[in-house]
């Protein structure tokens, strides 16, 4: 996603080049793109029209047609794949700048419901429903979140294609949803939770992958394992126990079956299977990880938890072929 047009035309200046690269060129992340392909008009019509990965079948023809050793044909086109993604100093300055943010309005929610009753006690979202003031911090906390997770929704469209956009774009719209809905129905108080809940982890998982860009294995994998830890706490034992609890437990009981009643808790339920998929997957990367745990020194083993690369560098969860290969876990 190419942030710097948008913010530049939100704040009249242009993060990336003044805080985000300063910060990525001092950590020693290079200014400089990835390595070019071989200009070969045969092969570049291959890539763009019939595939980026050719089988061992069309490698034979392509190298008795160009003359070229089937190693080579494979390298051109592996770097011909490199050069439509992102460089590491561009992907730096996006995981910034979304560590920025989630960070920031985590504390922003965090400081506006701390001190409500009803995030001491979930019962309270119910009493005097619908007739419940909305003051103005949380107004903005809404407005906040939703231009936000609607901006992550279009840059999907102009963004490079990634492997998990089906379920991010569920994950988009599910959320999307739910703010627009919460907000039209005044259910503010329930709704600030379920926000400050999942900003809880989301700045962690952008601190690893920055830390992973830089190069410094040690942060990444403890701040790898305190996201997971996190994660798994917050979604799958705060989200359903407290969130849905009350969701559809204490409001049926408090209020009754409004009629908006099971659009609401469809879409909270929606987002709970979302969270199973990706919790189950954080667990299986990070025992896939452990297991391979690499020797640094006798007698002690060092987790290689940020060799997910694939993992770290995508927006969240990237799954090639549907399950995680040996590239995926290949050491950075």
């Amino acid at each position: 996603m190419l942030i710097e047009p948008y913010l530049e035309l939100a704040f009249g200046f242009s993060p990336y080049r003044f805080i985000a690269k300063p910060c990525a060129l001092h950590v020693g992340i290079q200014d400089s793109g990835p390595y070019q392909a071989q200009s070969n008009a045969i092969l570049e019509k291959v890539f763009i029209s019939i595939t980026k990965y050719p089988d061992e079948s069309r490698l034979e023809g392509l190298s008795k047609q160009l003359d070229w050793d089937v190693r080579k044909i494979q390298c051109w086109f592996r770097h011909r794949r490199n050069q439509d993604k992102p460089p590491t100093l561009t992907k730096f300055c996006e995981s910034m700048w979304r560590f920025t943010f989630y960070l920031s309005i985590f504390c922003y929610g965090i400081s506006r419901i701390w001190s409500t009753p009803w995030f001491w006690d979930t019962r309270q979202c119910w009493h005097s429903y619908p007739y419940q003031p909305l003051t103005s911090g949380l107004y903005y906390y809404y407005i906040m979140e939703l231009a936000f997770y609607w901006s992550l929704m279009f840059s999907q469209f102009t963004d490079i294609k990634r492997k998990d956009f089906l379920i991010m774009f569920m994950h988009h719209l599910a959320t999307i949803g739910l703010i627009t809905f919460s907000y039209i129905n005044n259910m503010v108080r329930v709704g600030t939770l379920v926000m400050c809940l999942h900003d809880s982890s989301d700045f962690l998982l952008e601190a690893a992958k920055l830390a992973n860009y830089a190069k410094y294995q040690r942060l990444c994998d403890t701040l790898f394992v305190i996201f997971s830890a996190v994660f798994v706490v917050t979604r799958l034992g705060i989200y359903p126990f407290w969130i849905l609890n009350t969701t559809l437990f204490e409001s049926w009981e408090i209020i009754g079956p409004y009629p908006s009643w099971w659009l609401f808790n469809g879409l909270l339920l929606t987002l709970q299977v979302l969270h199973v998929i990706w919790s189950y997957l954080i667990v299986r990367i990070a025992f896939k990880a452990l297991i391979r745990g690499k020797v640094t020194s006798p007698g002690r083993i060092r987790p290689r938890l940020c060799t997910l690369h694939s993992f770290l560098t995508s927006s969240l969860f990237s799954m090639p072929g549907g399950s995680w290969t040996g590239s995926s876990l290949a050491c950075v």
